[in-house]
């Protein structure tokens, strides 16, 4: 995936903002919360880090080309970055960044939720 593929991604997912920062980070938010960070990778790989659940952290941190993230996992979070090949197929890199979006959407208020759209199908 080409940072332009990744952010067009990001861009297609619902109440997205995007900004660059950290050097050059392409950040991508929902409500104002960091849900995917792609940049610092020199060797041709999309370097991507996303938010997962407990489970999936598990099964991805020892993954080849995926680690825990840098500075996030360190502090507790469950954040993977996707960083060298073999790493994830675009397909399933596409899946987990949308899996990221929806977790971070969940941790907004509710009232957020409501203002921005996000998770109203009363489930």
């Amino acid at each position: 995936m080409t940072y332009e593929e990744y952010n067009a991604f990001c861009k297609s997912l619902p109440q997205t903002t995007y900004v660059v920062q950290w050097g050059g980070a392409h950040v991508w938010k929902v409500g104002g919360k960091m849900f995917a960070v792609g940049g610092w990778n020199d060797d041709g790989v999309t370097g991507v880090t996303f938010k997962v659940s407990e489970i999936a952290f598990e099964v991805l941190k020892d993954r080849p080309g995926l680690r825990p993230a840098p500075y996030l996992a360190s502090r507790g979070m469950k954040w993977i970055q996707h960083y060298a090949k073999p790493g994830l197929s675009d397909k399933d890199l596409r899946v987990h960044l949308a899996e990221s979006h929806r977790i971070v959407s969940l941790g907004l208020t509710k009232k957020l939720q409501k203002e921005l759209g996000l998770n109203q199908d009363g489930s």
